[in-house]
């Protein structure tokens, strides 16, 4: 897939950042992108059944606007996205939902970035797209920590109700993921490890993740949604039980 900034001006500027998730229903993976137009990054989304031809629906969320994937099946009925609009330099995590994954609407904030000296303060995203457990919505996210010698990207995990994807269970204080091999300390962009995508073994547990280094190579980790849930369960406090009202 490359950008055709001719048909689809948004991606004037070029594409990044794909998150894909196979749909069931559709018998078709998603493609939800990054796409730069002139105003800016927005949410872009594409299908496609073989990776070589791409149906695409431009953008559904606009700039600015990013870090976004679908949800495998329907929520309620309606398709439902996770992404991330910018508000005066803050970031957080919102939910959408569409009829016709073109319309969206009903926009609610599900996670926000902490505030103070916290590792995901200020600007938070997903990284790879949710993956359905059984005991909710495990979802992993990345946090920037702004200091003198510029921006960190780590890693964190949160816990989302299976039928209610705007309530969050259970959040990590700690992040899980961070850089610590040269290559992911110094590239074009230091300090830097961000997944996009991942696998998910026959055994329903052993996940590859592959993220970016540095903005500068593409890398692999290995983990266990069992060992994140239990993580989970043994380091962070459960949510709150309140909904986070709209802006």
């Amino acid at each position: 897939m490359i950008p055709e900034p001719d048909e689809y001006p948004c991606e004037l500027w070029g594409i990044e950042d794909p998150r894909v998730t196979y749909i069931p229903e559709t018998k078709q993976y998603a493609v939800v992108y990054t796409a730069y137009s002139r105003g800016g990054p927005g949410v872009a989304l594409a299908f496609t059944k073989d990776f070589v031809k791409f149906e695409r629906l431009g953008l559904i969320m606009q700039p600015e606007d990013k870090d976004a994937a679908l949800f495998p099946r329907k929520i309620n009925g309606k398709w439902a996205l996770i992404h991330r609009p910018v508000n005066e330099g803050r970031g957080n995590m919102w939910i959408s939902y569409s009829s016709d994954l073109q319309q969206w609407g009903g926009h609610k904030l599900i996670l926000e970035a902490r505030r103070g000296g916290w590792w995901d303060a200020n600007k938070i995203g997903l990284c790879a797209p949710p993956i359905e457990t059984s005991e909710g919505w495990l979802m992993i996210y990345h946090g920037i920590r702004q200091n003198a010698a510029g921006s960190i990207y780590r890693l964190g995990l949160a816990l989302f109700d299976l039928d209610d994807p705007e309530r969050c269970i259970k959040r990590g204080d700690e992040w899980v993921f961070s850089p610590q091999e040269p290559y992911e300390l110094r590239g074009d962009v230091d300090n830097v490890v961000f997944p996009c995508g991942f696998t998910l073994g026959e055994d329903g547990d052993s996940l590859n993740i592959y993220y970016g280094a540095a903005d500068t190579s593409v890398s692999i980790a290995t983990g266990s949604v069992k060992e994140m849930l239990q993580w989970l369960s043994y380091s962070a406090e459960p949510v709150q039980q309140r909904r986070l009202t709209d802006n």
